[in-house]
Order: structure tokens, then C-alpha cells, then sequence
């Protein structure tokens, strides 16, 4: 995501500490940044006149611009894209975030679902933003499946895969639903399925289905049928979007066009349930990923950014992804490592499930 030539080599040591101090401020404050604070922070003696001019420069670089009538200047999307890339130093994850994210991911090899949940819940309250956590693609053969009858119109469909992976689904059972055609249907889809991917599962259930007709009653025909349909969404895109921290994203946004900006990530969000476009922002990287304003081209909202890294199995194949979305002046120097710690624990996670 670097730039061909960027603006960077040619400023002078005193613009150059101009935009850093400026970036700074801006992504602590989320406030323009004028030539007076400047002027105190700079670690030369410089006048206020000549900070004013080396602001105009940088404006006319575009890497700075004046909101409204605002006689401080904030970074552009370039100027924040050749901030993080050429400037900023990212800092280590803190031990004790190290040690809750390692109590709350790694050691639950039993849990992956209340793994990711975790995940996503210490990432968000980590980073102050709202995370993103993609559940493994169920790539691994099935092991085993069965259906739990909670009452007469909700039915669990638990699918047990061959590396642990123990994945649940709500369901409305067909009606006069008997636990001796919930048994059938189960011993059926396990004699035929066992071994077979969850993409394969549809095709060789509709032929079983059609060989055996004779031998299986009504009820679980429609059983077999209603429980794969559960999945189908999981068969096309094999991956699920855990969110957590969206109000996060509400407190430090005060005007009216933030909070309109807020909803329609909020929107977007609900919506982003296929999640091969957020695995595809990771690909021909195994590490983190920053994407800026425009640069994100899976939201529509152009003032977000996100951060984002995949994870992956014991085959360096990418299953899955980590990832924080927030405004564009998120903390990347502190948010970054935190993300791509949690990718690793994750993949770390998931490999020790596959032995």
C-alpha cells in the first residue's frame, strides 16, 4: 500500500517534525492542530509566521488540510496513509494485554466458538474500537451430527468436524417432529456424511436421500432437509463475522455528520456477512493490513479505517481474520501489534485443534 513517491523525501527535517507533531495530535485529539501548539511543541525555537508556512507547504503537498474555517490543519488520507507507513513507530502489546489475551484465546482448545467470542470481546475492549473476528472455514471432514430438541418449534443442529471444531445451529423442526425420526434422520446423516466437507454435504444428501427413499420416513426426509438448510449459507462462504465494540464507536462522536457516519458503518456491519471480502483484503499477506479512509473498500463509509490480519492453519492456508474498524484516527501505533498478536494466537488455536 506504499506510495510510488512519496512526499516524505522531500520535506525538510523541521516540515517533517511539523507533520509528525501535527498526525500525533490529530489521531490523539481528533482536534485541527494550529501553529501556537506547535509552536510550544517543536524542538527548535520557530515563530509562529514560519510554522504557518511550513503548514502551507504540507497543505499544498496534500498532506494537511484546514477544516471549515479552522485555522488548524488535520492529515488527508494521504497524509495519514505516508504517516503510518514512513513515520510512525509502532509500540510492543503491553504484558498485561499480552496475558489477557492469552487467558481469554489460547488456552481454550476445547471452546473455539467461545474462543473467537473472547476474541472478539478482548480486542474491542483493548482497542477502544469495534472488532472484527471471522470464524474458521469448516474445511475439515465431518465427524459427527446430531439434533437436540429444545421444544416443539426449536430444534439444535450440532455438527462436530474431525480437527474439534463443534459448530451449533438454530432450527424449527418440521411439525410433529418425534425424537425417533430426529434420531433417524441424525443416524442417516452420519452414515453418509461422515468423512465428506460441509461444501460436499448437500449433493451427496440429495442423492442418498433419493436411494433410500423407502427406508426413511416423512418426518425426517423433511428433518435431513430442513437441518442442511440451516447451513447453506456456510456451505457457499464457509466463514462467520463476530462484531463486538460498536459503542465504542459512539463516544467520541459528538456532531451530527460523525453520528451519521457511525450509522452507516453500523449498517454496513450488519450487513457484511460474507466474509470472503474481508479474508480477501488479507491475501498476498500473512501480516497486518492497514486500509484508510477509501483504501477500505469493503465499507461504504469513507471516513472508517480498519486494521486487519489473517490467521491461519497448520498448512499456512488463510481460514480466517482479525481485524479493528474505527475512525481514520484510530491509535495504529498501539492497534496494529495488538491485532496481529491475536491472529497469531488464533492460528495458534486452530492448528492445535487440527493435531
Amino acid at each position: 500500500m506504499t506510495q510510488q513517491a512519496s512526499p516524505l523525501g522531500d520535506l525538510t527535517s523541521r516540515s517533517r517534525e511539523v507533520f509528525r507533531l501535527i498526525v500525533e495530535s490529530y489521531l490523539a485529539s481528533g482536534e485541527p492542530v494550529g501553529s501556537r501548539t506547535l509552536s510550544r511543541s517543536l524542538s527548535e525555537g520557530v515563530s509562529a509566521a514560519t510554522i504557518r508556512n511550513t503548514m502551507q507547504d504540507l497543505e499544498l503537498l496534500g498532506l494537511l488540510n484546514a477544516p471549515h474555517t479552522s485555522a488548524g490543519r488535520i492529515p488527508t488520507q494521504l497524509g495519514l496513509r505516508l504517516f503510518v507507513d514512513g513515520i510512525m513507530e509502532f509500540d510492543a502489546v503491553p504484558l498485561p494485554d499480552r496475558a489477557e489475551l492469552d487467558r481469554s484465546i489460547d488456552g481454550n482448545e476445547s471452546d473455539l466458538t467461545g474462543a473467537i467470542e473472547r476474541a472478539g470481546a478482548m480486542l474491542s475492549g483493548l482497542t477502544r474500537g469495534a472488532s472484527l473476528v471471522t470464524a474458521p472455514k469448516l474445511e475439515a471432514p465431518i465427524k459427527h451430527l446430531e439434533f437436540v430438541s429444545l421444544s416443539a418449534e426449536r430444534a439444535l443442529v450440532v455438527l462436530v468436524t474431525a480437527d474439534g471444531q463443534v459448530e451449533n445451529r438454530l432450527m424449527t423442526p418440521p411439525p410433529g417432529m418425534t425424537p425417533s425420526a430426529m434420531r433417524q434422520a441424525a443416524n442417516f446423516l452420519n452414515a453418509v456424511l461422515e468423512g465428506h466437507t460441509l461444501s460436499e454435504a448437500r449433493s451427496i444428501v440429495s442423492r442418498e436421500i433419493t436411494k433410500n427413499r423407502a427406508e426413511l420416513d416423512t418426518l425426517s426426509q423433511n428433518l435431513i432437509e430442513s437441518g442442511l438448510a440451516v447451513w447453506s449459507d456456510d456451505m457457499g462462504k464457509g466463514s462467520r463475522l463476530v462484531v463486538r465494540g460498536r459503542a465504542n464507536l459512539l463516544e467520541d462522536s459528538a456532531s451530527s455528520a460523525d453520528l451519521d457516519r457511525i450509522r452507516q458503518l453500523f449498517d454496513d456491519l450488519e450487513q457484511k456477512r460474507d466474509l470472503e471480502q474481508l479474508l480477501s483484503l488479507t491475501e498476498g499477506s500473512a501480516g497486518v493490513r492497514i486500509f484508510i479512509g477509501s483504501e477500505n473498500k469493503l465499507f461504504s463509509l469513507s471516513g472508517s479505517a480498519l486494521v486487519v490480519s489473517p490467521y491461519m492453519n497448520a498448512e499456512r492456508k488463510i481460514v480466517g481474520a482479525v481485524g479493528v474498524i474505527g475512525p481514520t484516527r484510530l491509535n495504529y501505533a498501539r492497534i496494529v501489534p495488538i491485532v496481529d498478536y491475536t491472529a497469531q494466537l488464533m492460528g495458534r488455536l486452530v492448528n492445535s485443534r487440527s493435531h
